[in-house]
């Protein structure tokens, strides 16, 4: 599955300059889609330039990015401050407690990040739509397929600009307008369904033998489209259950394809995000590909989660910056017994991967056993009362440890691909859209999907008393159940917001905030030099 990126890795000297020490002058302005897309392997650069781009944009990994924007603002995980460290301007206290605005910093990054990636999708597009198929050396169906696939992926950069920002402007083509105005997020939201339907039938089935797991395909098409129909109601006022449904059913169906023979789900909590998750995962649908040891990249979530010393504890390379944390009320959702609590994040005494010795704390907690609490205290001061955004330590709060590289001496060391969508997923926006179409009521449909989603996070011993009925899946119920089942994936605000919980529930340190706080400023920088933009509710122009 990682082959696709080796095109890229001996491609990116076309897209990207480094710094050396050889002052040879190049004339890198020769270089221009006049005199590109002359053959498939420059065809197939640009139309993957967008992919590697979202590894910054929806990964979780140290960028300002949909991701953080997602989680940060969210009732899981936070930033807090630990002694010294992690203030940061005070920007991760201002997601925590709702109180950014159009000034702020990651904002202003995300939104970058977001539109450079719409203008690596529309340069793709252009350009392939402006050539024949002969004079880039392919056929007229690769040439349509290639263009199906980059509109996909640019409404999947559309969709994460609407459900963040809701009003944007909508660009197909690069530099015009030179200053877009606002769209309407009614209107961001047709545009993205008129394009993704649009090119469905273009779109290849997931195929184990094509390798196509990193990329736009007809399943991941139908995934999207289930998110933009779970969540219509919110972005346009008006519910579409029974669409979700249907596009829930193609998937689960296998209509998409699959990456592995059928579409199913994974039977334990390991192989979905192991580091051989490419070939070990059947649930599978879109996927950010790694390959760490053919190209040297890997999703860089220890920037943001790991500890000063964490490389001794995973008996690997990197170390972090002691950041993410999974917050008390978050921890304590789960119950002792589900498997997922004790597999999916780290807690208690850390021991040496390699020496079985106890790893020592290198602030607090200098020279001593490193030991991860889940409260947010100053423990080391004796002050256990207070338990806020400023009170952490280096050991404050459970880690993140869904997604394992393994040892570096392992084969295929630190290849976890980043799970975009897994079947696991469906299974929960169709057992949701069932039971709203039914008043919020639990339908036996799905209780069944859910528990056999959640089947895995208890043993057999265990499973009577955990697994749901009709009774106890409420749609409280539900939402916590998402909360436990996606921690870590990126997708905890907007489902706060469906559930109407974003700005009215209760948690740690949380502040309970305005409903305008539901969506994004557009930022100060932008409004600025663009005056065709018109702020969103609630904040400052």
């Amino acid at each position: 599955m990682k082959n696709i990126y080796k095109v890229l890795v001996a491609a990116s000297g076309l897209f990207v300059m480094s710094a050396c020490t050889d002052l040879t002058e190049h004339i890198y302005s020769d270089n221009t889609t006049d005199n590109f897309y002359n053959n498939e392997t420059e065809v197939l650069s640009a139309v993957l330039r967008p992919y590697t781009h979202s590894r910054a944009v929806f990964a979780c990994q140290s960028r300002q990015n949909y991701w953080k924007m997602n989680e940060l603002s969210a009732d899981q995980l936070a930033w807090p401050v630990k002694g010294p460290h992690g203030y940061d301007d005070g920007r991760w206290i201002q997601f925590h407690y709702h109180t950014w605005t159009s000034m702020h910093a990651s904002i202003e990054d995300s939104w970058n990040l977001f539109f450079m990636g719409l203008g690596f999708c529309n340069d793709a597009i252009e350009n392939l739509e402006k050539r024949s198929a002969e004079s880039m050396s392919i056929t007229e169906q690769e040439r349509l397929a290639y263009i199906a696939e980059v509109k996909a992926n640019r409404a999947y950069y559309y969709m994460g600009l609407m459900d963040l920002w809701g009003n944007i402007p909508i660009v197909t083509k690069v530099g015009e307008p030179e200053m877009p105005a606002t769209n309407s997020r009614q209107e961001v939201f047709e545009f993205i369904e008129s394009e993704m339907l649009a090119v469905l039938d273009d779109l290849p089935l997931l195929s184990e033998e094509e390798q196509n797991t990193g990329r736009f395909t007809r399943a991941a098409g139908y995934a999207m489209l289930a998110t933009l129909y779970l969540n219509a109601e919110v972005w346009t006022g008006t519910p579409r259950w029974d669409d979700c449904i249907a596009y829930c059913d193609k998937l689960i169906k296998g209509e998409g394809g699959a990456a592995h023979g059928t579409m199913e789900l994974d039977k334990d909590l390991v192989s979905t995000y192991s580091k051989d998750n490419s070939t070990d995962s059947k649930e599978h649908i879109l996927s950010l590909t790694y390959d760490y040891l053919a190209s040297g990249l890997y999703c860089g979530w220890s920037g943001d989660f790991y500890h000063f010393n964490q490389k001794y504890i995973n008996g690997g390379i990197a170390n972090g910056n002691d950041g993410i944390v999974v917050i008390p009320s978050a921890y304590d959702a789960f119950a002792d017994n589900d498997l997922r609590k004790k597999e999916w994040m780290l807690i208690g005494p850390q021991y040496d991967y390699k020496t079985g010795e106890p790893v020592v704390g290198t602030s607090e907690y200098s020279g001593q056993p490193l030991v991860f609490v889940k409260d947010i205290k100053r423990f080391s001061e004796g002050k256990t009362e207070e338990s806020t955004m400023y009170t952490g330590e280096e050991n404050s709060g459970a880690r993140f440890d869904k997604y394992k590289t393994g040892a570096s001496g392992d084969p295929n060391y630190w290849g976890n691909d980043w799970v975009l969508y897994r079947l696991t997923e469906i299974y929960f926006d169709k057992a949701e859209a069932l039971m709203r179409k039914n008043g919020g009521k639990a339908t036996q449909d799905a209780v069944d999907l859910i528990n056999a989603c959640r089947q895995r996070a208890f043993s057999a011993e265990d499973w009577e008393k955990a697994k749901y009925s009709v009774a106890t899946l409420t749609m409280d119920e539900l939402l916590a159940e998402r909360g436990r089942e996606f921690i870590f994936e990126g997708k905890r605000r907007t489902d706060l917001i469906r559930f109407d919980k974003f700005g009215t529930g209760d948690w740690w340190d949380g502040k309970v905030s305005d409903e305008h706080y539901e969506i994004y400023p557009i930022p100060y920088q932008q409004a600025t030099l663009n005056p065709n933009l018109d702020q969103n509710p609630g904040y400052n122009q």
